[in-house]
Parts: structure tokens; sequence; C-alpha cells
């Protein structure tokens, strides 16, 4: 092992090179941080959800083995990707529950609310996603910076390395991206006019 390189990032290149071996011992040194993560995504989620963290954790990780093999850069990426997976699952069920629900009387939600730190409902989740779909057609990096930041839950300095730019550029292109993604929100909101 490579004394400069630190071990989670050792382990995460030796399984991403087939060995399994690394992957049990990698487990254990970024479980308790996935849990965190997935936390952070179900303190959003509405009441009476099935999903559990731990569950969210198990299913994102699932999905990160069964995929591609991933050419890890470092602990901050994997956290990254990890933190894309958990926002599809949960960005999933709320779009089968969205539909399952369409013409059910709702009330416009606060734009504000939809980039706070928690999404509570469904719709406002749903319409977010459109929202930064749109916005990495406009700018990528400013997409998968928001991406990290409010649904990683990633620091500016974690995101800054992730993306490999300053943390200045992540605190300015965090300000553009809030106010492109309210103005889009209000041009196409997450619920009707009542």
């Amino acid at each position: 092992m490579d004394p400069q390189v630190p071990e989670t990032t050792q382990l995460l290149r030796a399984w991403a090179g087939g060995d399994r071996q690394a992957l049990d011992a990698l487990m254990p040194r970024v479980y308790h941080e996935l849990r965190r993560l997935a936390g952070h995504y179900m303190r959003g989620e509405p009441s009476g959800i099935t999903l559990q963290t731990t569950a969210l954790v198990h299913e994102a990780f699932l999905r990160l083995i069964d995929g591609k093999s991933i050419a890890w850069q470092d602990r901050a990426h994997f956290f990254a990707v990890c933190a894309q997976a958990m926002r599809r699952i949960l960005l999933d069920g709320a779009r089968r529950r969205s539909a399952a629900k369409r013409g059910a009387a709702t009330r416009r939600a606060k734009l504000e609310d939809a980039l706070g730190l928690r999404v509570e409902r469904d719709q406002e989740l749903v319409a977010l996603d459109d929202a930064l779909e749109r916005l990495s057609q406009v700018d990528p990096r400013k997409a998968r910076m928001v991406e990290l930041r409010f649904f990683g839950g990633l620091s500016i300095e974690e995101t800054a390395e992730v993306l490999g730019v300053s943390a200045d550029t992540v605190t300015r292109d965090w300000r553009s991206a809030r106010a492109w993604l309210l103005s889009e929100l209000s041009r196409n909101p997450p619920y009707p006019h009542e």
C-alpha cells in the first residue's frame, strides 16, 4: 500500500480492480457515513414511507455492486456516487407515488422549501429533479454541484474536491445555481395553481 494515498482510497481502488477482500475491509470504514447520508435523505421523505435508512443504504450499495465497475478517485467520489444512487432510489419512489396521486387536491408549495435542506413532498422532489435535469443541459458542473451539496449532503470542501474546483468556485456556483433553480421552479411550479 502506498502511504501517500489514504487507506479508504486504496481499498476503493482495489475493490474496483476486483479485490473482494478490499470490499470486506471497506464496508466498516464507510458504513456509518453511508447511514448518515441516508438519514439526510430520509428526513425529507413524507411520513408513512416504508423505506428505512438501513434499507436505503443497502439498496444503494447493491446498485453499486451490481453496476459496472467504477474507477474510484477517492473517498469523496465514492460518497458522491452513493448519494446519486440514493437520490435515484428515492426519486423513483416519489415519481411512483406522485403518479398514483395525480388529480388529488394539492396546495402550492413555497419555492424556498424546495431548495431548503429537506424535500418533504413527492411532487416537489420530482419538480426539483426535473429542474436539475434542465440545469444540467445549461451548466453540467452546476447541476452536479447541486446534486452533491443538496442531495448528497457534501460540504463545500468535499464538493470542490469531487469536482476538481476551488471552494470559492463551489460557493459562487451554489448561489448562481440556487437562483437559476428558483427561477425555473417559479415557471414550472410543483403544484397547480388553485
